[in-house]
C-alpha cells in the first residue's frame, strides 16, 4: 500500500472485521454507524454511505490531524467527533459509534443511562452521559461529544445513538456492546417501574475494582 504507516495493513483489517461484527451482532444496519483508530499523526475511518457488507480494508480512509485525506473514498460524515475524542482524550485509541436499537432508544428519550446496574461503570464513571440533540456533522455535535467524553468512554446523543471509545479497539468494541446491553435491560426496567440507583459510593467502589478486574497474573 503506498505511503502506509507501520502497523497499518492489519490495523485495515482489524476494523473491518470489528464493522462485521458490529453488523452480524445487529447493533448496525446497513450503512449506519461508524468506527476509527488512531493512527500517526491522524486516524483511519470507514467511509462514508457503506455498509459492512460491502466494505474492504483498502476502502478506509486515513484523516490527517490537519484535514488531509488518502484514499479513495470520502471520511465517514461523523469524522468530525471522531477527531474532538481523540484530541481530548490522548489516552483513547480507538472509537465505535453504532445506531444499535436499545441505546438509541434511550437516546431518543433523551435520558442518560444511570447507574441502575454496577456495570455502566464499564464506560468510566457512574453514568453514560446523553448529549442534546445537534444534527450530525457537525462542530455542535463535535463539541458536545467531546465535553460528553472528557470522564467517560461512552455516550449516547439524543435521536441518534451510541458512542463508545477504548484504549485499543477491542476495549471500544467491549465497551459499545455492553452498554447496548445495558440500555436494553433498562429499558426492560423502566417498564415495570423506575429502578433503584446505586450511590455515588458505591460506584466509585466498582470503579476502584474496575481498574485491577482481568489484570491479575495466573497463578
Amino acid at each position: 500500500m503506498t505511503n502506509a504507516l507501520p502497523g497499518e495493513s492489519e490495523l485495515r483489517d482489524q476494523l473491518v472485521a470489528a464493522m462485521q461484527r458490529l453488523d452480524a451482532l445487529g447493533l448496525n444496519r446497513g450503512s449506519t454507524g461508524n468506527l476509527s483508530h488512531r493512527l500517526g499523526a491522524g486516524m483511519l475511518i470507514t467511509p462514508t454511505g457503506m455498509g459492512a457488507g460491502e466494505l474492504q480494508a483498502r476502502d478506509l480512509v486515513w484523516l490527517g490531524d490537519d484535514g488531509s485525506l488518502r484514499g479513495d473514498w470520502q471520511p465517514s460524515s461523523e469524522w468530525h467527533f471522531h477527531q474532538a475524542i481523540y484530541r481530548a482524550r490522548p489516552d483513547l485509541n480507538a472509537v465505535v459509534h453504532t445506531h444499535s436499537v436499545n441505546a438509541t432508544a434511550l437516546a431518543c428519550l433523551e435520558r442518560a443511562l444511570p447507574a441502575f446496574h454496577y456495570m455502566v461503570a464499564v464506560a468510566g464513571g457512574s453514568d453514560v452521559p446523553c448529549t442534546a440533540y445537534h444534527t450530525f456533522g457537525t462542530q455542535a455535535l463535535s463539541n458536545a461529544v467531546a465535553d460528553a467524553m472528557r470522564e467517560r468512554q461512552a455516550c449516547l446523543l439524543a435521536q441518534h445513538g451510541l458512542v463508545a471509545a477504548g484504549a485499543t479497539l477491542a476495549q471500544a468494541m467491549k465497551i459499545a456492546i455492553e452498554i447496548e446491553a445495558l440500555c436494553e435491560t433498562y429499558l426492560k426496567a423502566l417498564a415495570v417501574g423506575e429502578p433503584a440507583v446505586l450511590t455515588e459510593g458505591q460506584m466509585a467502589e466498582v470503579i476502584a475494582k474496575f481498574r485491577d478486574y482481568g489484570k491479575t497474573a495466573r497463578r
